[in-house]
């Protein structure tokens, strides 16, 4: 009899570890799902920003047809992805690198850098990128902790059991970030924008004006006599 109840404790030991453990994996799953719904967010974000980008820079580059298809086409198919992370995160490739052909192609047109629109469509962009990639490693850690456990014995277990499977991490390139935040300069040619480094500050121009060099005196022409020397002043006593 308490060999029973011994093997009764076992088996109500383990199945509360079960339940416990299933409940974790339960919980896990729908903290993924919800870091993934931020992540879709900023994407869906960014996609509805760039149509007026791209009618921007039209305005100034319309002759940039090919780039700005570029954009177009990488946009919507991006935008048409749903599918896995891992599927997203393919489709998500040519279309930072069609933005970043864009910019690269602004660097051309100093006054579409100064174009408030321009500017305040490239903050917003870069501000959306910020937050897409602080909502990537937050999705990506929860991934991290979920796969651990699917791998972990006992916890491996349950996973099996329950067909608990690896989910998948999302990995996109940085986009404009890297470009940094816009910075105004105002040289002589005009105002210009850049988009240097995070940190790096324009270079700087004097604003004092700059007084001419004395010019030299000019060489006796050759042959001819040279000037007497000033009289002298009589000395006071």
């Amino acid at each position: 009899m308490e060999i029973l109840w011994i093997v009764l404790g076992v088996a109500a030991v383990i199945g509360i570890g079960v339940v416990v453990s299933y409940n974790r994996f339960v919980s896990q799953k729908q903290l993924i799902n919800d870091s993934w719904a931020n992540i879709d967010t900023e994407l869906r974000r960014r996609y509805d920003l760039i149509p007026n980008l791209v009618e921007t820079v039209k305005g100034y580059a319309a002759h940039e047809r090919e780039v700005l298809e570029n954009v177009t086409r990488a946009r919507a198919a991006a935008a048409a992805a749903t599918g896995s992370p891992a599927e997203q995160a393919a489709a998500e490739g040519p279309f930072v690198a069609a933005l970043r052909q864009l910019f690269a192609v602004v660097e051309n047109y100093p006054q579409l850098r100064a174009n408030e629109n321009f500017l305040a469509l490239q903050t917003e962009l870069a501000n959306t990128e910020d937050r897409l990639q602080t909502s990537r490693r937050f999705y990506n850690a929860n991934v991290r902790d979920y796969n651990r456990r699917v791998q972990s014995f006992p916890s491996n277990l349950v996973a099996n059991t329950f067909h608990f499977e690896e989910a998948e991490f999302f990995e996109i390139p940085d986009g404009i970030r890297e470009a940094g935040p816009p910075q105004v300069n105002f040289t002589q040619e005009g105002p210009g924008v850049s988009f240097g480094a995070p940190g790096a500050a324009p270079t700087e121009r004097s604003t004092e004006p700059e007084m001419p060099e004395p010019a030299a005196p000019a060489p006796a022409p050759a042959g001819s006599t040279p000037p007497p020397p000033p009289p002298e002043q009589p000395s006071r006593s």
